[in-house]
């Protein structure tokens, strides 16, 4: 039978369900706290990272070199007052901090970390759980979690929180579509959803080479989705004070930036599951033939999911926030299209092949590269035309201008121009 009958008939899950009860549990608890650490991590990470990239210094108070800073924050969130506004949605308010980071730690239930290993002799896959459909259940679980923002704009009970709530309803009906149509090219040549099963189809080639543009995309829609900059419109605090978070304190906003980091954490080894192989070691370290077995390939996934972390924080240090037409314009008129090409190509390309044609990879390779550039054409052309359109408005025709018409001095509109000030006689021309 071809690879491809194989991969159409389903991903082999006959290594899963059949841990002890003890094994499940400790899967489980070693998940909840790698999701727990990280953050902590990535927080003190960010700062440092931050600082150094700005030529600051950075947190270097508590514990050697400032390394206890994000637990002593953590400490201070949970002794602190936590204050209910008057006239809130009391159960809703009190539910959109749960509902926010239960449903990021909920997914990675089907993340795989490693292949199967012996743990107290029992032969276990590094996986709690896999489904033929692993990855649409992360997808439908991560937009869950979007709800707790929603929810917690809304039951504020006040005007700018809202405005954070409906910022993210909209961002996340813009890039989940785009990020929906960036799986679909992955399932169509990996012939299965299972996290499992995708990981093995890239044992030769990763698909961020195979399918560029699909690693292009996602990595944009993942920005989007977790809020963060340049695309962290629902918490702008220059125009919206704190976003859809200015009404909590204490323990519930500390609940809220932790659901921000594991949801970085959760699309970050998404990312790595479906597009940098997993937990597969990079090349040459692939060469040495103990380097994809036993604990190794922990180390491997690990690494590419800080790597994609390095890169949020990158972003946030260097980037500007989008304003939200450009935001907007990005996501319908950029990425969802090109998102649609794309698939029709790797369609295209995946019935070339089960028709016999083997010329795959050169396909896919020489069509990613040609849909990217197009992406960055596009993307030039958008900001080049606003530019041109913003020198070519033609100014007004000039006019007198008193600044002092309305009692008080005034600056000169565009076109407009000072009277000049005679010394001599002490009058203007």
């Amino acid at each position: 039978m071809s690879a491809d009958l194989v991969l159409a008939a389903g991903a082999d899950l006959s290594a899963f369900g059949r841990d002890p009860w003890w094994l499940v549990i400790a899967k489980a608890v070693a998940i909840f706290a790698f999701l727990i650490v990280t953050p902590l991590l990535a927080l003190l990470a960010e700062r440092k990272v931050m600082a150094w990239m700005q030529m600051r210094v950075g947190p270097n108070r508590v514990g050697p070199r400032g390394t206890l800073q994000s637990l002593a924050d953590g400490i201070k969130l949970a002794l602190k007052e936590g204050i209910v506004p008057a006239g809130v949605d009391k159960p809703v308010y009190l539910l959109a901090p749960i509902i926010s980071i239960v449903p990021a730690i909920m997914a990675f239930a089907v993340i795989p970390f490693g292949p199967e290993v012996s743990v107290f002799g029992h032969r276990t896959p590094l996986q709690l759980t896999d489904l033929q459909v692993a990855v649409l259940y992360v997808l439908a679980v991560t937009s869950v979690g979007v709800y707790g923002i929603v929810l917690a704009g809304w039951a504020s009970g006040s005007t700018y929180p809202l405005l954070g709530g409906l910022r993210s309803t909209a961002q996340v009906i813009s890039y989940e579509v785009a990020m929906g149509l960036s799986f679909a090219a992955v399932f169509l040549d990996a012939g299965t959803m299972s996290t499992s099963g995708i990981v093995d189809s890239q044992v030769g080639t990763w698909y961020v080479f195979l399918l560029l543009p699909s690693f292009l995309i996602y990595v944009t829609s993942m920005v989007g989705e977790t809020n963060r900059a340049p695309f962290d419109l629902p918490e702008a605090e220059g125009e919206l004070v704190g976003g859809f978070h200015t009404e909590y304190s204490s323990l519930r906003f500390a609940m809220f930036m932790l659901a921000e980091y594991i949801n970085m954490v959760t699309v970050s080894a998404l990312a790595t599951t479906l597009f940098l192989g997993g937990w597969h070691a990079p090349w040459p370290i692939s060469i040495w033939d103990g380097a994809n077995s036993g604990w190794w390939p922990v180390l491997w996934f690990v690494a590419k999911v800080w790597a994609f972390l390095f890169v949020f924080i990158w972003l946030r240090a260097t980037l500007p926030r989008l304003r939200y037409d450009q935001f907007m314009n990005l996501g319908w008129k950029v990425l969802i299209p090109a998102s649609l090409v794309w698939v029709m190509l790797v369609a295209t390309a995946k019935a070339l092949r089960i028709e016999g044609h083997d010329a795959r990879a050169v396909t896919l390779v020489v069509a990613g590269v040609m849909v990217a550039l197009a992406l960055f054409a596009l993307l030039w052309n958008l900001l080049r035309r606003r530019r041109t359109d913003e020198t070519e408005i033609a100014p007004p025709e000039e006019q007198p201008f008193d600044p002092m018409a309305g009692g008080f001095p005034v600056p000169p509109m565009p076109g407009q121009k000072l009277p000049t000030f005679d010394r001599v006689s002490g009058g203007s021309s």
